[in-house]
């Protein structure tokens, strides 16, 4: 008998393939894919829908300008620092890929955002603090964008700039700077 796959299943499914396509030079990061493909193969649909568990898979955006010198920052009122954009899976977003390019341009107001190679360049597994009510550990996905513009406020964050890679604010937050090195590299490599 065969079970149909619903979209979360086909997220999860697909996200698993990326995962597997992906060839990661740090040996943490391939670590943590093993991690994340456990947590896919366990969880199924609830790896990706957060209404289905505390814990799940969002997608990250680290967009930077074409000379790959500045990057994106939004100010996260939840967690009260500096961070890179992204969120939540949606239910019309095909792959971890979409969730990201779909945050940050809901979350900065950028158009033409052109991806940085085809998989991701960053994997980070967080426990987040009491101000988030319905979630305790994200599967983050971090993607590389190029676009140019200047970035516009959502609802969702106080402020959205522009910050130089190797300059980032007094706030932000700490796990930022190390995955932005990753990510920042990984694109350098990538172009």
């Amino acid at each position: 008998m065969t079970t149909a796959q619903g979209p979360a299943d086909r997220f999860a499914s697909a996200l698993g393939a990326a995962l597997d396509a992906w060839s990661s030079p740090d040996p943490d990061q391939r670590v943590l894919r093993a991690a994340y493909r456990r947590f896919l193969a366990a969880s199924g649909a609830a790896a990706v829908d957060r209404d289905l568990g505390r814990a799940h898979v969002t997608g990250s955006a680290f967009v930077f300008t074409p000379d790959l010198e500045r990057v994106v920052l939004c100010f996260h009122r939840k967690a009260d620092a500096w961070l890179q954009l992204g969120g939540h899976v949606e239910p019309g977003d095909a792959s971890a890929q979409d969730t990201a390019y779909r945050e940050a341009r809901e979350e900065s107001g950028l158009t033409g955002l052109a991806p940085i190679g085809a998989g991701p360049l960053d994997l980070d597994r967080h426990a987040l603090g009491p101000g988030f009510t319905r979630c305790d550990t994200h599967w983050d996905v971090g993607y590389g964008f190029v676009a140019e513009g200047e970035p516009v406020a959502s609802d969702e964050s106080a402020a959205v700039r522009w910050w130089p890679v190797d300059a980032l604010p007094d706030a932000a937050h700490p796990d930022l700077v190390r995955r932005l090195r990753r990510a920042a590299r990984l694109a350098r490599a990538a172009r």
